[in-house]
């Protein structure tokens, strides 16, 4: 150790009380400021001209870790840099890093030509969108770390097998875009071998076992009670969703359009079957729809001009305390109930599920000569799951 460093002790760096500047060696110093203040300087002398380089508050960096800091400052002295010069060019360049959000949209951007379906680009944008971005699309890409991959996968790796192997893939895809860019280093986290494959089943295992719990149809009563009185528009979509007997991104992605008088039309470009569907809207169900704001083109909005996260109402279960059922289940209870507790012939219930039938000139039959069975079914629906029915 050279003579005269670390002259400066815990005790006296707590003690001092005199405006001034306590040396401790090796350019370091501790500043008392006029108003008692306390912190630490890095003093340097380049060309004639000294220089004052703050490292921090003495209530924030401790003796030790200004000592090091002052370490490395005289390292870069040594090896021709400017210490303050060195740390405002990193701050640029930490500040030109995107965050998860941005690297996504340029990741798309860059690569909307090369993608002949514009499907793809559209699944790309919304998966990332409702899985990955609450969790990281806030972060720049360098400091995402393997926590926060599991913090996205882990909630959806079981129950959505295939939907968290496209998250994983896609989120990789960008990160590794970034690391060519120079935008960041080191392991990639969303990597599946010899990562994630040592934390995570095989997505095949679990894609074995897929199924979506479902809440029993006696209990559905009780539950549309405690969701009546909750606030969230979450719990308002959950109750479209229960009502319309919907998907979780048919009511997500609704739009005021959609609807005419009595009726939900879901053009096939949001249906799982790329076929228009119409529901017919219950007195209830209508009722819900009619108390919401209009606040712009969709029925649920969320964030920034977009709809409602698809995840919206399976948190809302979670937080309910029934995190062991899913969204989707409920149309199994639907199903359970029409088979066991009507006379509605099984075409009428599988219509009402907008079930995909093979033959067109059946599938044109259902959705048009069945559609008032389906609306009497639907007001059945609606009078049993909210308690009202005269059984």
């Amino acid at each position: 150790m050279a003579k005269g460093w670390n002259r400066l002790s815990a005790r006296a760096v707590a003690t001092a009380s005199e405006p001034g500047y306590y040396a401790d060696g090796g350019g370091l110093y501790m500043q008392v400021s006029k108003s008692k203040t306390k912190s630490w300087i890095y003093r340097y002398t380049t060309v004639g001209k000294t220089t004052d380089m703050g490292l921090g508050s003495v209530d924030v960096v401790s003796l030790p870790e200004a000592r090091q800091a002052a370490a490395e400052c005289r390292r870069l002295r040594q090896a021709g840099k400017d210490p303050l010069a060195s740390r405002k060019a990193s701050l640029a360049a930490e500040a030109r890093v995107p965050t998860f959000a941005e690297a996504r949209a340029t990741y798309i951007e860059d690569n909307r030509a090369g993608w002949t379906n514009p499907k793809h680009t559209a699944q790309w944008e919304a998966t990332l969108k409702t899985y990955a971005e609450p969790v990281i699309g806030g972060k720049r890409v360098d400091v995402i770390s393997t926590q926060d991959a599991l913090a996205i996968l882990r909630p959806i790796w079981t129950t959505k097998p295939e939907t968290a192997t496209r998250v994983r893939q896609r989120c990789e895809t960008i990160l590794d875009a970034e690391t060519a860019k120079g935008h960041r280093q080191g392991e990639n986290p969303f990597r599946w071998r010899g990562h994630l494959a040592k934390l995570l089943p095989r997505a095949a295992a679990v894609r074995r076992v897929q199924h979506f719990p479902a809440l029993p149809y006696a209990q559905l009563p009780e539950f549309m009670d405690e969701l009546g009185v909750r606030k969230e528009a979450a719990a308002r979509a959950l109750e479209v969703t229960i009502l319309a007997v919907a998907r979780t991104a048919m009511t997500c992605g609704a739009r005021w359009e959609e609807f005419d008088g009595d009726l939900w039309r879901v053009p096939g470009s949001r249906m799982k079957s790329q076929r228009p569907h119409e529901i017919p809207l219950s007195g209830p169900l209508k009722a819900i729809l009619d108390a919401l704001p209009r606040d712009g083109d969709y029925v649920f909005p969320g964030e920034r001009g977009a709809h409602m996260s698809n995840g919206a109402m399976l948190q809302l279960l979670e937080r309910m305390g029934y995190g062991h059922i899913t969204v989707h289940g409920f149309r199994s209870t639907f199903k359970d109930w029409a088979a066991e507790q009507t006379h509605a012939p099984n075409e009428v219930s599988e219509a009402v599920l907008a079930h995909v039938i093979a033959d067109k000139t059946e599938a044109a039959y259902r959705r048009g000569a069945l559609l008032e069975k389906r609306r009497l079914l639907m007001e059945q629906w609606a009078a049993y799951a909210l308690g009202r029915d005269e059984k």
